[in-house]
């Protein structure tokens, strides 16, 4: 089977790369549509010839590269689909995501599976002492392959994120190597779980511990929690602009476990949205961790260690000023780090601080702090 597909998985890929979204009686379509409206209300539309949709999809494959032990990093500059995902309304749920995914990178051949994701987390966003605005972020994790996608879509802004392929149930032991499991990556695309775009737009998303599920349910476009990141990051510039478009969908978290979203732009304001009783809520806030921000009855419930690392980047914070350089945000990641507070040798997975002025970020693998990963995002 995997040889099979190894042959016709390129052909699927041109065929299938925006079937969820359009469909013909006598099969799927062989040029695709994509139309995406910025938040100004401007819309452009662009058709690919299937010859041109290999090329792009064959060249991100292409360039997926390893940068250390399940850490890999791909470019993905052309359209992925996501334009024909939103008009065909979204998904409601990780299978419905996985499903689409499927018929976008496969034709339906490939089979995906987004499992459950229970993770803790840390960001910041702070003043730069020499002006302008950055973020850090903690992922907390088991060992897992993370990939980095630097992405320059057709009908968005470029943006540089951070997906954990181990979410993408590929199965024990995948890494992107070899031209089959190189396509496979590609879906990570849709399943950012941290970003920055060329606006200097930074979203995260963080686990709370809590039962309670978000499915709203209003006639609008569906979202999880994933395709809500990539949303932002292709099509926002500023926190008002974020907070706009998520109110045009319908959110869905059918993972058993409560998100919300750390937001933070170049003009310094950030704010975490939780959604409680399917109503979404935007609190100011420049450290989020893994409990409700959101003054009420839920106002603190989440996980035991984030109110300890929630208090020691406000600390920082305060110490500071409010203004900090890229490196006292790398130190504040560093004294948040998960080895300091979970047991069986787990660590972070990684930290990174955005420069969103400069665009410039800085990736740090696994809790090694001395040897930054340095990436430079560029207008699209």
């Amino acid at each position: 089977m995997k040889k099979l597909l190894a042959i016709v998985l390129p052909l699927c890929l041109a065929a299938g790369l925006f079937a969820c979204g359009e469909k013909e009686a006598e099969g799927i379509t062989t040029t695709a549509q994509s139309t995406a409206e910025t938040t100004t209300g401007m819309a452009e539309t662009t058709t690919l010839s299937a010859d041109a949709m290999i090329a792009t999809i064959q060249k991100a494959a292409n360039s997926v590269k390893k940068l250390s032990n399940r850490l890999y990093y791909m470019e993905y500059a052309g359209d992925y689909g996501f334009s024909g995902f939103l008009e065909r309304g979204g998904a409601a749920s990780a299978e419905e995501l996985a499903g689409c995914i499927a018929e976008v990178l496969s034709g339906g051949l490939a089979h995906f599976d987004l499992s459950k994701m229970d993770f803790g987390c840390s960001t910041i966003s702070t003043k730069l002492p020499g002006g302008g605005y950055g973020f850090g972020r903690n992922f907390d994790w088991n060992n897992c392959t993370a990939m980095i996608i630097k992405a320059a879509p057709i009908d968005g802004y470029a943006s540089i994120t951070t997906s954990n392929l181990d979410f993408l149930g590929f199965g024990a032991g995948y890494v992107p190597e070899g031209p089959l499991n190189k396509m496979l990556s590609l879906a990570s695309v849709y399943a950012p779980l941290d970003g920055m775009n060329e606006k200097g737009l930074c979203v995260a998303v963080l686990t709370i511990s809590h039962p309670d599920e978000t499915h709203q349910n209003t006639g609008k476009p569906n979202l999880t929690t994933t395709t809500a990141i990539r949303l932002l990051l292709d099509r926002a510039a500023t926190v008002g602009e974020a907070i706009a478009l998520l109110e045009q969908y319908d959110m869905h978290s059918d993972l058993g476990m409560m998100y919300h979203f750390a937001i933070s732009d170049a003009e310094g304001r950030s704010v975490a949205v939780e959604y409680i009783k399917n109503k979404m809520y935007v609190t100011e806030a420049p450290v989020v961790t893994n409990f409700f921000l959101t003054p009420g009855e839920l106002y603190g419930v989440g996980h035991k260690t984030s109110k300890q690392r929630f208090d020691i980047l406000s600390r920082l914070q305060e110490e500071t000023g409010g203004a900090m350089s890229t490196e006292q945000i790398k130190e504040g990641l560093r004294t948040v780090r998960h080895s300091l507070f979970a047991e069986g040798g787990k660590t972070t997975q990684w930290s990174i601080v955005y420069n969103q002025t400069s665009l410039e970020l800085l990736f740090y693998h696994r809790e090694n702090f001395e040897s930054p990963y340095t990436f430079q995002l560029t207008a699209n």
